[in-house]
């Protein structure tokens, strides 16, 4: 185990007072204004309503859903899994704030360890293939395929775009050289293991695209298949992927993702395409709002992810039959489950964007990305429409109804109504016919909700009603005034106030010390100076208290009675315990002692009652 690097105050000081948490938070989350604060979708929890805030001017963020809490440090150490060092860094990278102290990434723990040398591995073997791609003899056909393909030499420099020899023991003689442990090769992915335990490299005879995390860390590769006239490659995947590791999950990843997150949230807007070609030829054409899943529908963490961004999707899949049928899936599965705005672009004379750009040149894909887009009802006009006569009678309402099943889902009313007159006009039907089958389809589609909440409600657990005592909810709002207001926590402090639990006594003494050094109180400075994660999770909860502006005389006063009530309660039971087990064992003086105590006790707990 290692310890981590520490870092002077001063430095500390200097990041987190030039630092705006919204600002760093909003490159991961997309974040709108409600009230004082900022609110979007928690990253680290699945969620469709927003339940994840930031206060800037307590320079913090809170999840009420899942509990997640803290400054801008904090934050960047729960989602990218940083040590304090590495996110005072990162923060400071992001902020573009010069150090004059170098912070060295330093591993915390075994376990990181091991993730570093997998990630040192991966990106080892990235720029190894990248090399062999662009300056030697092996790589030549592939570099060559990639030319034909219209990539240039800048666009595969960008994404480190490589070539895996037609070697089964290339990559396993140079970890050999290395000297990688085996349990590190072993846990890559790089490999296939034998029985007898030997490996075998999993890539060969493949362009490699390296799949990166957010923070653009190659964590996986993805191999296209490179036949030629001394490998036909029978029997071999097209395109092949890293399998399940520590690193790497298929379904949080998106290719382009971290290079295309900050233009993104520019743009507002991003575009979904089938394959990695697709996003680099989008990206060539000055187009860099790019993605793609791992050649499998979007999953929910995919999802998440991109909303956390943008509120507008494009999808722009390939133009064929299978194209189409994939771009209906994914328009019904983010109608579904997201809160998307939504957008198709099919591409002409089935084609791919890949495709596209090659035969037309980037203006022109520029052109149908910006100004081809339909909404997700206008697809489906004509999606729907293949395969059917709409001369034949019976094809003409099979196609109706299921349009009209799609209309119930367009949400503007305005929208809805122009569909209405187009389908009137085109098929000869009055636009009140079409409304009351419009009115069927709605009734009909709540109803299905309303079966499937029944299912849900009678399967859902009874939520828990919060498990906090009067007192203890008292002693958190004392510590939140005492937090915000300088009267009241010196009173806490001069009347000796103490708290029945002992967690809310031990951070009113840190609090207290925390003041004696400090000017004011900052809530994103305190929870650095606290040292125990229990105690930051609590500050933060209490924190987010909804409590009026300003406290009165009378809420305090109130507060401490509750304290002081339950203090002397507490103090009596304990009492009375004593005293039974005085009278077990027979010593009447100690029992007698005791009594009196109760008695005393008992007036001072009446009289606070008054």
């Amino acid at each position: 185990m290692f310890v981590a690097q520490r870092i002077p105050q001063e430095v500390i000081d200097e990041v987190r007072s030039k630092t705006n948490i919204v600002e760093v938070v909003g490159q991961y989350v997309q974040l709108k204004k409600a009230g004082k604060n900022y609110s979007g979708l928690c990253p680290f929890h699945e969620e469709k309503t927003p339940s994840f805030s930031v206060a800037e001017d307590k320079q913090m963020f809170y999840c009420f859903g899942c509990g997640k809490g803290g400054n801008v440090f904090t934050f960047l150490q729960e989602l990218e899994g940083l040590n304090f060092p590495e996110a005072v860094k990162r923060v400071a990278d992001l902020e573009q704030i010069p150090l004059a102290f170098e912070i060295r990434s330093e591993p915390v723990s075994e376990v990181s360890s091991q993730q570093r040398q997998l990630l040192a591995l991966h990106e080892r073997v990235r720029d190894l293939y990248h090399h062999i791609l662009m300056n030697t003899k092996v790589g030549e056909e592939a570099l060559n395929y990639l030319h034909e393909r219209g990539l240039n030499d800048e666009l595969i420099e960008e994404f480190n775009i490589g070539f895996a020899p037609n070697e089964r023991g290339f990559l396993v003689q140079v970890c050999q050289q290395d000297k990688i442990e085996t349990a590190v090769m072993e846990n890559s992915g790089l490999f296939v293991q034998r029985e007898d335990g030997s490996f075998n490299d999993r890539f060969y005879q493949r362009v490699m695209f390296p799949l990166n995390d957010p923070r653009g860390r190659t964590v996986g590769f993805s191999g296209r298949l490179l036949v030629s006239k001394d490998f036909s490659g029978e029997n071999q995947p097209k395109y092949l992927n890293s399998p399940e590791t520590e690193l790497f999950n298929k379904r949080q990843v998106l290719f382009n993702f971290d290079k295309a997150r900050n233009e993104i949230r520019k743009q507002g807007e991003a575009i979904l395409f089938e394959g990695f070609m697709d996003v680099l030829a989008a990206w060539q054409a000055g187009i860099k709002i790019g993605l793609a899943s791992m050649g499998t529908s979007l999953t929910e963490q995919q999802i998440r992810a991109i909303e956390r961004l943008t509120s507008h999707v494009i999808l722009a899949y390939d133009g064929d039959s299978a194209g189409l049928t994939a771009t209906e899936r994914a328009l019904r599965l983010l109608t579904d489950h997201s809160r998307l705005q939504l957008s198709a672009v099919t591409i002409p004379e089935k084609l791919d964007p890949d495709e596209y750009l090659r035969k037309y040149g980037a203006e022109e894909l520029r052109n149908l990305l910006q100004h081809g887009r339909q909404t997700p009802f206008v697809f489906k006009m004509n999606y729907l429409e293949k395969g059917l006569n709409l001369e034949n009678e019976n094809d003409r309402l099979i196609y109706l109804n299921e349009l009209v099943d799609e209309l119930v889902k367009v949400q503007s009313p305005m929208e809805q109504d122009l569909y209405l007159g187009q389908l009137s006009e085109r098929f000869d039907i009055t636009r009140e016919g079409l409304k009351q089958q419009l009115k069927q389809a709605r009734r009909s589609q709540r109803s299905e909700r309303r079966e499937q909440r029944q299912v849900i409600d009678t399967t859902a657990p009874v939520p828990q009603k919060s498990s906090l005592s009067i007192v203890e909810k008292a002693e958190r709002m004392l510590l939140y005034r005492g937090m915000n207001e300088r009267s009241v926590r010196e009173r806490l402090v001069q009347d000796e106030v103490q708290f029945v639990h002992d967690q809310y006594q031990e951070l009113l003494l840190h609090l207290d010390s925390y003041m004696m050094v400090h000017d004011q109180f900052v809530l994103a400075d305190f929870l650095n100076y606290l040292q125990e994660d229990s105690m930051k999770r609590l500050i933060i909860e209490i924190s987010v208290l909804q409590m009026s502006e300003d406290s009165t005389e009378e809420e305090i006063y109130d507060l401490m009675q509750v304290i002081s009530q339950a203090g002397i309660a507490d103090e009596i039971k304990k009492r009375q315990k004593e005293q039974l087990e005085a009278r077990k064992a027979g010593n009447q003086q100690r029992e007698l002692e005791l009594t009196i105590q109760i008695i005393e006790l008992t007036k001072r707990l009446k009289q606070a009652e008054m």
